[in-house]
């Protein structure tokens, strides 16, 4: 991908000693002028210093800089946390030379660490010095934990004979489901939008993207989205057809970093959407594809290549839907494996198998009892997850 760049921001990537290995672990997002903001944050009730300190802080509408850090969580870290937190956001400013209030922080890592904040004291002033147009993917590269390749995607809209551009950084591969499901995201436009407005698009551009993903079921004590607007393009976006032109490109670079964390998930070789119809109501296909998605014996048998079935209709009854198991029907892509809640024979599931070869693919569970749909993106389950997750702290 080419280089990233959004008009009158600013962003940065460094390496502060948090991490071992010595790669980039402080990043920074820098507006020229002090921009719009909102955020949506994890509805996990242990929530790491960063999130409660920015959970004040967004209520003013407006923020410039966002300082982050890997290797570290910040979590159950107590008043020191607290602290240290607002410490990482001072030192900051005083750097940037700009109001302490205008900076928000986050950070994801190890939980129940105190955080090193000489470490990340002593690393600002370089990482302020090393600020860049096109510092994104540095910043991308310095919020990566477990994550394999930095995530990153934007769009360059035309608007009324001019343009915007909405661009965007995510880390996540592990402790990923919905309820904000995401680690951390920062999104950046030149665009004029109200920080109510941004509030409205981020909520509904993610309920269709990182509030439909999942990788192991885990709900982050970190999970961060920030979206900044600093209006350099001068395009306004005011009334509801640029509304519907701005929510729309929101969406697509969501669903495009959400796909990407996903499909770098620890351990993952499947990228696997979930579509369940016909159910009774909205609701109830929502815990249907949830309770598949999530479901481990489900999740082996994509990485097995094994077209088990059963294991999605058990997952399916007891997800506390109304279901009547006689009338469901399953697709592996277009191969159907289940017909009125029965096999369909060796045929199809040798067509079966052969779709769970594929790196990507969909099974639609259909419920011929209503009208209720949903979508969960999910992946396999693999021993590469297990390994990783057992020596996370070593």
């Amino acid at each position: 991908m080419k280089n990233i760049s959004v008009r009158g921001f600013k962003a940065a990537g460094v390496s502060a000693g948090l991490k071992k290995s010595g790669h980039k672990d402080l990043g920074m997002i820098f507006s020229q002028h002090p921009a719009n903001v909102a955020g949506l944050f994890t509805k996990n009730r242990v929530q790491a210093a960063p999130v409660l300190i920015d959970k004040e802080r967004i209520t003013s509408g407006v923020c410039q800089a966002i300082i982050v850090n890997s290797g570290n969580a910040n979590c159950c870290t107590g008043d020191q946390g607290i602290n240290d937190a607002r410490t990482m956001a001072k030192l900051a400013a005083s750097e940037l030379e700009i109001p302490e209030e205008l900076v928000l922080v986050a950070s994801t890592g190890v939980i129940g660490k105190p955080l090193p904040i000489k470490k990340i004291g002593r690393a600002i002033p370089d990482l302020v010095e090393a600020l860049h147009p096109e510092g994104i993917d540095d910043l991308a590269k310095a919020i990566m934990t477990t994550d394999t390749v930095p995530k990153k995607a934007s769009r360059k809209i035309e608007l009324d004979g001019n343009w915007f551009t909405i661009a965007g950084v995510v880390k996540g591969a592990g402790m990923i489901r919905p309820d904000m499901a995401t680690m951390l995201c920062f999104v950046c436009t030149d665009a004029d939008v109200s920080a109510k407005t941004l509030k409205t698009t981020l909520i509904e551009a993610a309920n269709r993207s990182f509030n439909r993903i999942t990788i192991d079921g885990d709900t982050s004590t970190n999970d961060t989205i920030l979206i900044l607007a600093n209006g350099l393009s001068e395009v306004i976006i005011l009334d509801p057809e640029h509304q519907h032109v701005f929510q729309d490109a929101l969406n697509e670079i969501l669903l495009d970093l959400a796909k990407q964390l996903v499909s770098d998930g620890e351990g993952v070789t499947k990228l696997v959407e979930i579509i369940v119809q016909g159910a009774m109501s909205d609701a109830d296909a929502r815990k249907i594809g949830d309770t598949i998605a999530n479901s481990p014996l489900v999740k082996t048998a994509f990485f097995g290549e094994d077209a088990n079935w059963g294991r999605i209709v058990a997952a399916a009854g007891r997800s506390g839907a109304t279901i009547n198991p006689d009338k469901i029907d399953i697709y592996f892509d277009d191969a159907q494996m289940v017909k009125n809640g029965m096999g369909s024979g060796k045929k199809a599931e040798t067509s079966a198998t052969s779709v769970l070869k594929k790196p990507e693919f969909t099974v639609t569970v259909d419920f011929n009892c209503g009208d209720g749909s949903a979508s969960i993106l999910t992946c396999d389950f693999s021993l590469e997850y297990v390994k990783v997750n057992a020596a996370y702290r070593s």
